[in-house]
């Protein structure tokens, strides 16, 4: 937040909260569906040793490729088997080359998730005009290849501005992901009445920082995955929500996508727990809105 934003007053639940239907955990299923914009690529790829810079990486191209020709369909099956609806990250870019795939989420029942308009744009490189333009763009550019406007946004990397949520908030978002500071969402006021709901992106059972960046097997994150959960079903009494992640061109190849079913068995055959979509939750969240308490600062 730069000296001259007024700050937002954020609420958040107490320990009394629970999910719908009165549980105490919650669990979110998210597949982050990813494009870069034309001319870029991700800055990291499979080989893990970058190119020179001004070299054009056509491997790590190919391999991000893999979420639109095979891998978002891979991930749709699996939710399907499962019949769970997830909250699935969409690049604006995508919705303009690859429409087919996303009427196929929105079909499935999934929440279609804006991810800025390419994974290499990220809000905070952009000045306000920016960011509103790219806010624009993304939106308008998913709503008319599904008819339907997001209503949640998560920036690349979770990273937005200090503006970004108020932009959000004002261009009529219910809810963003843009933080990481909570195991459950907060609502956040700005001056002049704009609101958004905050839903925490937890990384810890995430396919890319565990794969990519720290090497580990697809089994590595089941058993993550598995720890958590008993540690949050046996040991822990307060609410808190766990998120499940993977992306297309990761984990939903056949060597990882495995994982992401049995989690999915594992957190359906339990009877304790909801699961649902980030947009599902935040709506929840605003109906408690009596609830909530303001955030406590320190020397506040």
């Amino acid at each position: 937040m730069s000296a001259s934003e007024p700050a937002a007053t954020i609420l958040r639940p107490t320990e009394a909260f629970r999910f719908p239907g009165g549980q105490r955990i919650g669990i979110i299923f998210n597949i982050a569906y990813e494009g870069w914009s034309p001319g870029q690529v991700p800055g990291i790829g499979p080989m893990g040793n970058p190119l020179k810079p001004g070299f054009y990486d056509a491997n790590a191209a190919s391999w991000a490729l893999y979420g639109p020709v095979r891998g978002i369909w891979r991930a749709l099956e699996i939710a399907a088997r499962h019949r769970l609806r997830t909250s699935v990250m969409v690049n604006g870019v995508l919705a303009e080359h690859w429409p087919e795939t996303l009427r196929a989420i929105r079909d499935g029942g999934h929440e279609i998730i804006a991810h800025s308009w390419g994974m290499d744009v990220i809000p905070v490189y952009l000045d306000e005009a920016g960011q509103r333009e790219n806010i624009r763009r993304t939106t308008e550019a998913i709503a008319a290849a599904t008819g339907l406007r997001p209503q949640g946004w998560i920036s690349p990397r979770g990273t937005g501005s200090p503006i970004h949520a108020r932009l959000l908030a004002e261009a009529g978002y219910l809810h963003h992901g843009d933080c990481n500071d909570d195991d459950l969402p907060h609502l956040a006021l700005f001056p002049g009445g704009a609101e958004i709901v905050g839903v925490p992106l937890t990384m810890d059972i995430n396919d890319l920082p565990s794969a990519i960046r720290y090497g580990n097997t697809a089994r590595a994150m089941l058993e993550q995955f598995q720890d958590a959960f008993a540690a949050l079903r046996e040991r822990e009494s307060r609410p808190a929500c766990l998120d499940v992640t993977i992306h297309t061109h990761v984990y939903a190849r056949p060597a990882g996508a495995w994982v992401f079913d049995e989690i999915m068995r594992i957190a359906t055959a339990a009877a304790d727990v909801w699961i649902g979509t980030r947009g599902e939750l935040a709506a929840h969240l605003v109906s408690l809105r009596s609830s909530l308490t303001p955030e406590r600062r320190a020397g506040g």
